[in-house]
Order: C-alpha cells, then sequence, then structure tokens
C-alpha cells in the first residue's frame, strides 16, 4: 500500500528523479544518506505536531457536553448543522496527519548527499524540492550542529557555508534557508563526511585549482624571432623619456 502512495506521490508532486552526481570525477562519488534514527527523529517530530493539534481540537469536541449548551433554544435551526462540525474538523485534521505521516517516511527515502572530488549535492524536500550544488572552491565553512535529541539518536547536521554566507548572515533568503548554506541533515557520521571534503579541499586547493599546471608550459613557449628588434625599440624609447623629462626640468 505503501508502495502505491509512494508511486502516487511521486506523480501528482512530480518528485524528480534520483540526482546525477555533481561536477567531478564520477569515480570518486560518495552517496550519503541520512540514518536510520534520523527517521526515528522525524516520527517523534509528527507527533509532538498530531498531540499539539489533538490538543487544541479535543476541547471542542468535549466542551459542548461539559457546559451542556441548549443547542436548540441558543442557536435553533442552525444546530443540526453545527453540532457535528467539531467532529467533522477532528476527523479531518487526523486524516491530514496520517497522510502526514506518510510523508514523513516519503521525505526520508528521497533524502540524497554526493560528493565528488570538485564538488557536493543536496537534495531534500517532498512537496518543495530543494537541491543545491556547491563547488568546494566556494567553500568557506564546514561545521556540525547537534541537539539533545540527535545526541541521544546519535545523529547531526553537518553544515556547509559558502562564499556570501555563513553563521552571521540572514537565512531567511529562500523559505527560511539561505541560498548560501547546505546541510547534511540526520546523519551518524557527519566527522566522516567532513573529514572527507576537507580532504578534497585540500587537495584541490595544493593543486592550484589548475593554475600551476598551466604555469610550466607558459614558460615553454618559444620567444618570438623579433625579440632582439623589440629590446633595442624599448630602449630608445626610454632614452627619449629620460631626455624629454630632463627638458622639462631644466625649464621649470
Amino acid at each position: 500500500m505503501y508502495k502505491r502512495f509512494r508511486d502516487w506521490c511521486s506523480e501528482v508532486l512530480r518528485i524528480p528523479s534520483d540526482p546525477e552526481p555533481p561536477p567531478g570525477d564520477e569515480t570518486s562519488t560518495r552517496l550519503f544518506r541520512a540514518a536510520p534514527n534520523f527517521y526515528k527523529y522525524l516520527i517523534f517530530l509528527w507527533a509532538l505536531r498530531t498531540l499539539a493539534v489533538a490538543a487544541i481540537l479535543l476541547p471542542t469536541e468535549i466542551l459542548p457536553f461539559v457546559i451542556r449548551f441548549d443547542w436548540e433554544k441558543k442557536i435553533r435551526d442552525f444546530a443540526p448543522v453545527l453540532m457535528p462540525l467539531p467532529v467533522v474538523i477532528f476527523i479531518f485534521a487526523m486524516i491530514q496527519r496520517i497522510f502526514a505521516l506518510a510523508l514523513v517516511r516519503l521525505d526520508f527515502e528521497k533524502r540524497w548527499y554526493l560528493v565528488t572530488d570538485r564538488s557536493l549535492r543536496v537534495r531534500e524536500g517532498i512537496v518543495k524540492v530543494r537541491e543545491m550544488t556547491v563547488m568546494f572552491a566556494n567553500i568557506q565553512n564546514i561545521s556540525v550542529s547537534q541537539g539533545p535529541l540527535q545526541r541521544l539518536l546519535g545523529i547531526a547536521d553537518l553544515r556547509v557555508d559558502t562564499a556570501g554566507g555563513g553563521p552571521s548572515r540572514s537565512e531567511k533568503e529562500e523559505g527560511g534557508e539561505s541560498l548560501h548554506t547546505v546541510r547534511f541533515r540526520g546523519v551518524d557520521n557527519a566527522a566522516e563526511i567532513r573529514e572527507l571534503i576537507t580532504a578534497r579541499l585540500r587537495k584541490l586547493k595544493d593543486s592550484g585549482l589548475g593554475d600551476r599546471d598551466e604555469l610550466p608550459a607558459a614558460r615553454t613557449l618559444p620567444l618570438p624571432s623579433s625579440q632582439p628588434a623589440i629590446i633595442h625599440a624599448l630602449r630608445d624609447l626610454s632614452a627619449e623619456a629620460t631626455s624629454l623629462r630632463r627638458t622639462v626640468e631644466m625649464g621649470t
């Protein structure tokens, strides 16, 4: 049944297929997924929201019986319509929460974290899909954050800030998320991923981003055959400039 729901959501919500590896050597691609405990974390958050909804709606179900409203006397003709209204709202809210529970699992399954030797790509979201690709040359900061519940479950969030971003900037540029920040949410190997990105970033910087490879080729370019004539002309121009400067100084 869930498979049918997943296929239906993929078609209706137009969820993209699995992401392609970001720029870089495809043989170096590493795939990371959210840890199983992250699913438990999402279920816990879903349960809290469901309890909050129930805490708001249940009093509307109980209140008429507690205070014993005389619906016919107070509301007359509208009583038959208004009396079952709280029940309908409560049932609709519970159906919505069950639907949200299915989306929680789908959201967990559709998270992708890809890392190559030159870049990384993160995709998350179901209703609103967010996919970001970051080149290592633009990375400015890598940090790991972990709340109390995350520590209990042994998971953490890896945060990567790029040029123009950083913790000091406002994170409300796109639906509460910074356009310069990507996160590996709910991973149980955040330290390993950070070390991998750091090592590949260091290797990329040590290679000079390709500049050092180009320098030897520039030094071995053949000298033009007219170089002596050019040097002679430059010397004459320098001598004329020196003479002109002396003439100006003597005139002043």
